[in-house]
């Protein structure tokens, strides 16, 4: 295991996030207070109570989960589309380090900058609204797997990319309407029975399920569903970049 390598790739994308402070931490942090404003105060004026919960706290893990997830795949795809971009990546391939030093490098930068995002705008939360949360070991847990998980995502879409376009592309076309969709900001047993099912096709439901159990004990699907999705979605990830690196697709052109 060459550590080296690796410590050389996170330490030039953390720093890099520094050099991005605003865009990197104070937009998120602005954007998260702009939903508490427009949803908690609009909607919860109307919407008091789901299962139990006030609507202000019920949002909490929605908004972490919808600013971590695009950050984790902002943060992976920029991070390797920029060597690929300008041509350093050729000087990257013929290092000494393997693919998986690589991605552990990258990724493991991506997951960092999204975690430190999420435990911020967790702070930032209870600025608005007051929540517990019950199982707060098993919340750590859950967003890391899901800043990795959404960071070999965002990887892989880097890869992808020919253009700085495509590299906005699914983000915003794909993900974040399915994030919004998810149940971020409403439960989807509060849906019509046919919406529901139809519901239980978008995977974000499961991230977002599991992780608001994590917080008030209530969910709409059951934790070790949502634990094996998140799995099953990383180990889906991995096996694609390491296809991408023993056939070279898109990065030997």
């Amino acid at each position: 295991m060459n550590y080296y390598g690796i410590k050389a790739i996170y330490k030039f994308e953390i720093a890099r996030f520094f050099r991005t402070l605003f865009q990197s931490f104070v937009s998120p942090v602005i954007a998260t207070s702009l939903y508490f404003v427009v949803f908690g105060a609009a909607i919860g004026s109307r919407i008091q109570e789901v299962d139990g919960v006030s609507y202000g706290s019920f949002i909490v893990p929605g908004l972490i989960m919808l600013t971590v997830i695009t950050q984790s795949i902002s943060n992976g795809s920029f991070g390797i589309f920029f060597p690929k971009f300008i041509g350093t990546i050729y000087e990257l391939l013929s290092a000494p380090v393997n693919f998986f030093e690589i991605v552990l490098g990258y990724v493991g930068a991506a997951a960092t900058k999204s975690l430190f995002i999420g435990l911020v705008i967790l702070g930032t939360s209870t600025l608005f609204v007051e929540f517990n949360v019950i199982y707060p070991g098993l919340m750590i847990l859950f967003l890391i797997l899901t800043c990795v998980s959404f960071a070999l995502l965002g990887f892989i879409l880097g890869i992808w990319a020919k253009n700085f376009e495509q590299l906005q592309l699914v983000p915003l076309l794909i993900v974040t309407p399915m994030v919004f969709l998810g149940g971020s900001f409403y439960s989807i047993s509060m849906l019509s029975p046919f919406w529901q099912t139809v519901s239980l096709f978008n995977p974000v439901v499961y991230l977002i399920s599991g992780f608001r159990w994590c917080f008030f004990g209530i969910s709409d699907v059951s934790i070790t569903t949502s634990l094996l999705a998140v799995f099953s979605f990383m180990t889906l990830c991995l096996a694609i970049i390491a296809w991408i690196f023993k056939s070279g697709w898109q990065l030997r052109t």
